[in-house]
Protein backbone atom coordinates (compact mmCIF):
# COMPACT_ATOMS: atom_id res chain seq x y z
CA UNK A 1 0.00 0.00 0.00
CA UNK A 2 1.22 3.19 -0.57
CA UNK A 3 0.82 6.54 2.76
CA UNK A 4 1.03 9.89 1.94
CA UNK A 5 2.09 12.16 5.40
CA UNK A 6 3.83 15.58 5.61
CA UNK A 7 5.20 17.51 7.96
CA UNK A 8 6.86 20.97 8.87
CA UNK A 9 10.18 21.97 10.16
CA UNK A 10 10.92 25.16 11.80
CA UNK A 11 14.05 25.84 9.43
CA UNK A 12 14.79 27.07 6.15
CA UNK A 13 14.74 24.04 3.31
CA UNK A 14 18.54 23.91 2.90
CA UNK A 15 19.23 23.48 6.80
CA UNK A 16 16.34 21.42 6.86
CA UNK A 17 18.05 18.61 3.99
CA UNK A 18 21.48 19.05 5.92
CA UNK A 19 19.68 17.62 9.08
CA UNK A 20 17.11 14.85 7.33
CA UNK A 21 20.09 13.80 5.95
CA UNK A 22 22.50 13.12 9.23
CA UNK A 23 20.57 9.23 10.25
CA UNK A 24 22.53 9.97 13.57
CA UNK A 25 20.97 13.01 14.44
CA UNK A 26 17.17 12.59 13.39
CA UNK A 27 17.13 8.42 14.46
CA UNK A 28 16.53 9.72 17.99
CA UNK A 29 13.57 11.15 16.81
CA UNK A 30 11.22 8.94 15.54
CA UNK A 31 9.27 6.75 18.14
CA UNK A 32 10.01 3.42 18.82
CA UNK A 33 13.46 3.52 16.44
CA UNK A 34 17.48 2.77 17.15
CA UNK A 35 19.82 3.23 15.20
CA UNK A 36 22.83 0.63 15.15
CA UNK A 37 25.36 1.40 12.88
CA UNK A 38 26.01 4.23 10.19
CA UNK A 39 28.44 3.43 7.22
CA UNK A 40 28.30 5.54 4.05
CA UNK A 41 24.41 5.83 3.08
CA UNK A 42 23.99 2.64 4.45
CA UNK A 43 22.64 2.36 8.27
CA UNK A 44 21.00 -0.57 10.57
CA UNK A 45 18.44 -0.13 13.10
CA UNK A 46 15.56 -1.49 15.11
CA UNK A 47 11.79 -0.44 15.62
CA UNK A 48 9.93 -1.40 18.65
CA UNK A 49 6.35 -2.35 18.43
CA UNK A 50 3.53 -3.28 20.54
CA UNK A 51 0.51 -4.96 19.56
CA UNK A 52 -1.87 -5.07 22.77
CA UNK A 53 0.45 -8.08 24.83
CA UNK A 54 2.31 -8.69 21.96
CA UNK A 55 5.65 -6.93 21.41
CA UNK A 56 7.80 -6.92 18.22
CA UNK A 57 11.15 -6.01 17.63
CA UNK A 58 11.35 -5.50 13.77
CA UNK A 59 15.52 -5.34 12.78
CA UNK A 60 16.60 -4.20 9.51
CA UNK A 61 18.86 -2.36 7.56
CA UNK A 62 18.36 0.80 4.73
CA UNK A 63 20.17 2.86 2.14
CA UNK A 64 19.45 6.16 0.45
CA UNK A 65 19.32 5.06 -3.23
CA UNK A 66 18.48 8.62 -4.39
CA UNK A 67 19.79 11.76 -2.58
CA UNK A 68 19.12 14.95 -5.11
CA UNK A 69 20.60 17.95 -3.37
CA UNK A 70 18.88 20.35 -6.18
CA UNK A 71 15.24 19.20 -6.10
CA UNK A 72 15.84 18.49 -2.26
CA UNK A 73 14.63 14.69 -2.49
CA UNK A 74 15.80 11.65 -0.95
CA UNK A 75 14.58 8.64 -1.53
CA UNK A 76 15.59 5.56 0.98
CA UNK A 77 15.31 1.68 0.82
CA UNK A 78 14.49 -0.32 3.88
CA UNK A 79 13.39 -3.65 4.86
CA UNK A 80 13.58 -5.61 7.91
CA UNK A 81 11.59 -8.72 9.75
CA UNK A 82 10.66 -9.04 12.94
CA UNK A 83 12.99 -11.04 15.42
CA UNK A 84 11.19 -13.63 16.48
CA UNK A 85 9.44 -14.54 13.11
CA UNK A 86 6.20 -12.77 13.32
CA UNK A 87 5.98 -10.68 10.19
CA UNK A 88 8.41 -8.33 8.03
CA UNK A 89 8.31 -5.26 6.47
CA UNK A 90 9.69 -3.59 3.17
CA UNK A 91 9.32 0.11 2.23
CA UNK A 92 10.21 2.75 -0.44
CA UNK A 93 10.50 6.16 1.69
CA UNK A 94 10.24 9.17 -1.02
CA UNK A 95 10.87 12.77 0.97
CA UNK A 96 10.43 15.65 -0.93
CA UNK A 97 10.93 19.34 0.70
CA UNK A 98 9.16 22.12 -0.14
CA UNK A 99 10.38 26.18 0.78
CA UNK A 100 8.07 28.06 2.81
CA UNK A 101 10.13 30.67 4.03
CA UNK A 102 11.58 30.82 7.37
CA UNK A 103 10.22 26.50 7.94
CA UNK A 104 10.31 23.89 5.28
CA UNK A 105 7.19 21.28 4.56
CA UNK A 106 8.27 17.63 4.30
CA UNK A 107 6.50 15.67 2.03
CA UNK A 108 6.85 11.61 2.69
CA UNK A 109 5.26 9.06 -0.38
CA UNK A 110 5.44 5.58 1.27
CA UNK A 111 5.56 2.22 -0.44
CA UNK A 112 4.81 -0.01 2.53
CA UNK A 113 4.46 -4.03 2.16
CA UNK A 114 3.80 -5.41 5.72
CA UNK A 115 3.33 -9.30 6.77
CA UNK A 116 2.09 -10.78 10.00
CA UNK A 117 0.28 -9.33 13.12
CA UNK A 118 0.72 -5.84 11.74
CA UNK A 119 -1.04 -6.81 8.43
CA UNK A 120 -4.56 -7.18 10.22
CA UNK A 121 -4.61 -2.95 10.16
CA UNK A 122 -6.44 -1.63 6.78
CA UNK A 123 -5.05 1.35 5.02
CA UNK A 124 -7.07 3.80 6.85
CA UNK A 125 -5.61 2.93 10.23
CA UNK A 126 -2.06 2.28 8.82
CA UNK A 127 -2.64 6.23 7.53
CA UNK A 128 -3.72 7.24 10.73
CA UNK A 129 -1.05 5.86 12.90
CA UNK A 130 1.49 7.03 9.64
CA UNK A 131 0.11 10.77 10.79
CA UNK A 132 0.36 10.20 14.29
CA UNK A 133 4.02 9.05 14.38
CA UNK A 134 5.17 11.74 11.96
CA UNK A 135 3.27 14.18 13.96
CA UNK A 136 5.35 13.08 17.12
CA UNK A 137 9.04 12.75 15.02
CA UNK A 138 7.66 15.99 13.72
CA UNK A 139 7.73 17.67 17.35
CA UNK A 140 10.76 16.12 18.45
CA UNK A 141 12.83 17.24 15.95
CA UNK A 142 11.21 20.88 16.45
CA UNK A 143 12.41 20.57 19.53
CA UNK A 144 15.93 19.80 18.91
CA UNK A 145 16.57 22.06 16.22
CA UNK A 146 15.32 24.72 18.53
CA UNK A 147 18.08 23.61 21.14
CA UNK A 148 20.87 22.90 18.63
CA UNK A 149 22.75 26.04 19.09
CA UNK A 150 22.52 25.73 22.96
CA UNK A 151 23.81 22.05 22.74
CA UNK A 152 26.47 23.38 20.43
CA UNK A 153 27.80 26.14 22.81
CA UNK A 154 27.97 23.12 25.68
CA UNK A 155 29.64 20.75 23.46
CA UNK A 156 31.91 23.45 22.97
CA UNK A 157 32.49 24.27 26.58
CA UNK A 158 33.02 21.10 27.72
CA UNK A 159 35.59 20.31 24.73
CA UNK A 160 37.62 23.14 26.15
CA UNK A 161 37.47 22.07 29.72
CA UNK A 162 38.67 18.51 28.66
CA UNK A 163 41.56 20.43 26.69
CA UNK A 164 42.26 22.85 29.70
CA UNK A 165 44.40 20.15 31.62
CA UNK A 166 46.31 19.21 28.72
CA UNK A 167 47.25 22.83 28.04
CA UNK A 168 48.52 23.28 31.06
CA UNK A 169 50.73 20.03 31.28
CA UNK A 170 52.13 21.27 27.49
CA UNK A 171 53.07 24.70 29.22
CA UNK A 172 54.75 23.24 32.40
CA UNK A 173 56.96 20.77 30.42
CA UNK A 174 57.75 23.74 28.03
CA UNK A 175 58.50 25.90 30.83
CA UNK A 176 60.91 22.98 32.33
CA UNK A 177 62.39 22.91 28.73
CA UNK A 178 63.41 26.18 28.69
CA UNK A 179 64.90 26.03 32.15
CA UNK A 180 66.96 23.17 30.95
CA UNK A 181 68.15 25.32 28.04
CA UNK A 182 68.99 28.12 30.03
CA UNK A 183 71.40 26.07 32.55
CA UNK A 184 72.80 25.01 29.54
CA UNK A 185 73.95 27.98 28.39
CA UNK A 186 75.25 28.78 31.81
CA UNK A 187 77.16 25.52 31.84
CA UNK A 188 78.63 26.29 28.12
CA UNK A 189 79.62 29.98 29.59
CA UNK A 190 81.78 28.62 31.79
CA UNK A 191 83.48 26.30 30.48
CA UNK A 192 84.37 28.19 27.07
CA UNK A 193 88.34 28.19 26.73
CA UNK A 194 89.71 30.57 23.99
CA UNK A 195 91.02 33.98 22.74
CA UNK A 196 86.99 34.34 22.22
CA UNK A 197 85.20 33.34 25.08
CA UNK A 198 82.13 35.48 24.59
CA UNK A 199 81.48 34.78 20.87
CA UNK A 200 82.32 31.03 21.21
CA UNK A 201 79.42 31.01 24.22
CA UNK A 202 76.91 33.32 22.50
CA UNK A 203 77.30 30.39 19.54
CA UNK A 204 76.17 28.00 21.82
CA UNK A 205 73.71 29.61 23.57
CA UNK A 206 71.85 30.41 20.35
CA UNK A 207 71.65 27.15 19.46
CA UNK A 208 70.55 25.79 22.46
CA UNK A 209 67.49 28.31 22.96
CA UNK A 210 66.91 27.65 19.50
CA UNK A 211 66.25 24.09 19.80
CA UNK A 212 64.66 24.98 23.15
CA UNK A 213 62.11 26.87 21.14
CA UNK A 214 61.56 24.49 18.90
CA UNK A 215 60.43 21.59 21.22
CA UNK A 216 58.28 23.80 23.30
CA UNK A 217 56.54 25.41 20.17
CA UNK A 218 55.46 21.70 18.95
CA UNK A 219 54.28 20.69 22.30
CA UNK A 220 51.94 24.11 22.33
CA UNK A 221 51.00 23.21 18.86
CA UNK A 222 49.70 20.02 19.39
CA UNK A 223 47.45 21.20 22.50
CA UNK A 224 46.16 24.29 20.02
CA UNK A 225 44.75 21.98 17.44
CA UNK A 226 40.62 22.46 17.23
CA UNK A 227 39.23 20.31 19.40
CA UNK A 228 37.62 17.19 19.19
CA UNK A 229 33.77 17.17 19.56
CA UNK A 230 32.77 14.84 22.30
CA UNK A 231 31.40 11.70 21.42
CA UNK A 232 27.58 11.55 22.20
CA UNK A 233 26.11 9.59 25.15
CA UNK A 234 24.87 5.81 23.86
CA UNK A 235 21.37 5.68 22.83
CA UNK A 236 18.90 4.33 25.37
CA UNK A 237 16.77 1.54 24.26
CA UNK A 238 13.44 3.52 22.74
CA UNK A 239 9.85 2.81 23.98
CA UNK A 240 8.00 0.37 21.83
CA UNK A 241 4.95 2.09 19.37
CA UNK A 242 2.17 1.10 20.78
CA UNK A 243 -0.05 0.51 18.21
CA UNK A 244 -3.38 0.59 19.71
CA UNK A 245 -2.68 3.01 22.02
CA UNK A 246 -1.63 5.47 18.54
CA UNK A 247 -4.56 4.11 16.30
CA UNK A 248 -6.75 5.46 19.07
CA UNK A 249 -10.60 6.09 17.39
CA UNK A 250 -9.27 4.93 13.83
CA UNK A 251 -8.40 1.46 15.65
CA UNK A 252 -12.02 1.50 17.62
CA UNK A 253 -14.12 1.67 14.38
CA UNK A 254 -11.73 -0.95 12.51
CA UNK A 255 -12.96 -3.63 15.10
CA UNK A 256 -16.25 -2.23 16.34
CA UNK A 257 -18.30 -4.10 13.90
CA UNK A 258 -17.26 -7.28 14.16
CA UNK A 259 -17.06 -6.71 17.98
CA UNK A 260 -20.95 -6.03 17.71
CA UNK A 261 -21.31 -9.14 15.31
CA UNK A 262 -19.90 -11.40 17.81
CA UNK A 263 -21.73 -9.64 20.86
CA UNK A 264 -25.46 -9.96 19.20
CA UNK A 265 -24.29 -13.97 18.22
CA UNK A 266 -23.59 -14.22 21.45
CA UNK A 267 -26.72 -12.51 23.10
CA UNK A 268 -28.67 -15.08 20.47
CA UNK A 269 -27.59 -18.09 21.75
CA UNK A 270 -27.90 -17.36 25.43
CA UNK A 271 -31.52 -16.60 24.63
CA UNK A 272 -31.75 -19.94 22.47
CA UNK A 273 -30.54 -22.05 25.25
CA UNK A 274 -32.54 -20.59 27.75
CA UNK A 275 -35.68 -21.57 25.20
CA UNK A 276 -34.96 -24.68 25.21
CA UNK A 277 -34.20 -24.84 29.10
Amino acid sequence: MQLENSFIVPVPIDDAWRVLLDIERIAPCMPGAALDSVTGDDFTGRVKVKLGPINLTYAGKASFIEKDDVAHKAVIDARGKDQRGNGTAAAVVTAVLADEGSSTRVNVLTDLNITGRPAQFGRGVMTDVGNKLLGQFADRLAAQLGTSDEQHALDQAAAAEQQEPTVKAAAADAAQTMTGAAEEVAASVASVDGDNPVADATRKAGEAAFDAAATATDKLAETTKAPTKPRPAPQSEPEPIDLLEVAGGAAFTRFAAPAAAVAVLGILVALIVRRRR
